[in-house]
């Protein structure tokens, strides 16, 4: 018997490489993107094609740790002073975005016959786009460090920071009627639970990691310091989980906190495999939970909203760009990524910078 499920998780393992290394290169060579590679494949070899996996969503719990990995090599990249040098661009133009959507798309749910508390829960999930898609498509692109895309990396980070406050709205909304569910915590200790874990990380991350480091470097075990750097990208963000935020913005802090360290480029590049292969795994098992049947059977009420709410997204977030005086080009592009509502294309080849960092090793700048 364990010889057999050695077997089916080896045959599972080899069904989720073959998938990828063949669709992947099919679709970056017709300009799609590697994330709609992704997608097709998993929706080709999950429970609603050739039923070779039964459960994607055990897949994609272990598989969302690659978005948390992204996040943190992002978060390397971007250093404090840089990051408040954003405040403008994260506290004014993400909030006025998310508000503005948030605004317009629940009276567009209303009109389509929602009352007033679904419309604004239903339209504040669609306002939060899919960090992962928007983020490896930027990648993709090579814009991740450029003014363009440093934008919409703040517009992602406060759409991470809404999260809380959002879910504080639905537990009000729920009160008033009657309707909360019993949990441990108020609407509003929700928030202030949620800040005091960003000041815990922010604290940690400025007084113990670079210490915590420090010693570890000093064993010469290279092994123990990629365990290390695994430690911290995951205990970050599970913690900020805890608190009731994303574990995406958890891991982002701890690689900001990180960004000056003496040991940011050994930690990114120890990171980066696992950041790659989990990342595809996650779009894979998002490709796997689609379930045609369902679409089939509501493709007319799901064209419908879909169309709607992505258009007038489109239009609310192009607008709200020129207000902040994005150029046309940059305004189009922001509307076309962040028009998705929020989900569960980084060249495959590493940036020169990347590669030297492959060949360092574990050792204070």
């Amino acid at each position: 018997m364990a010889a057999e499920a050695a077997g089916m998780n080896l045959g599972h393992a080899v069904a989720l490489l073959t998938a990828a290394v063949v669709a992947v290169p099919i679709f970056r060579k017709l300009n799609l993107g590697s994330v709609l590679g992704y997608l097709a494949a998993g929706l080709v070899i999950g429970p609603f094609g050739l039923k070779l996996f039964s459960d994607p969503e055990a897949i994609l719990h272990v598989a969302e740790l690659g978005v948390v990995m992204f996040l943190f090599v992002i978060g390397l990249e971007m250093r404090p002073a840089k990051l408040w040098l954003l405040r403008k661009e994260i506290f004014g133009l993400g909030l006025t975005q998310v508000l503005a959507c948030c605004v317009v798309l629940s009276g567009v749910a209303m009109l389509g016959g929602l009352n007033f508390q679904a419309a604004v829960i239903g339209a504040s999930g669609f306002v939060l786009s899919s960090t992962a898609v928007i983020m490896k498509v930027l990648d993709e692109r090579g814009e991740t460090s450029t003014p363009a895309g440093q934008r919409a990396v703040s517009i992602l980070l406060l759409e991470d920071l809404a999260v809380v406050p959002l879910l504080a709205v639905v537990g009000l909304m729920a009160s008033f009627n009657g309707d909360a569910a019993v949990t441990d915590r108020a609407p509003w200790g929700s928030v202030l639970m949620g800040l005091g874990c960003i000041a815990v990380v922010i604290a940690a991350g400025r007084w113990l990691l670079n210490p915590f480091f420090q010693i570890l470097a000093r064993t010469g075990a290279r092994e123990i310091m990629t365990a290390a750097a695994l430690l911290v990208v995951l205990g970050t963000a599970l913690f900020m989980q805890w608190g009731g935020l994303s574990m995406a913005l958890g891991a982002f802090l701890a690689g900001v906190l990180l960004s000056e360290s003496s040991f940011r480029h050994q930690l990114e590049a120890d990171v980066e495999p696992f950041r790659g292969i989990l990342l595809g795994l996650f779009f894979l098992s998002v490709g796997m939970a689609l379930d045609l049947a369902v679409v089939a059977d509501q493709w007319r009420l799901i064209l419908a909203g879909l169309v709607a709410f992505m258009t007038v997204k489109a239009l609310v977030i192009y607008l709200v760009a020129r207000l902040f005086r994005a150029d046309q080009r940059e305004a189009v592009q922001r509307a076309a990524l962040f028009a998705q509502g929020a989900s569960s294309p980084s060249s495959s080849t590493p940036p020169r910078s990347r590669r030297r960092c492959f060949r360092r090793r574990w050792r204070p700048r």
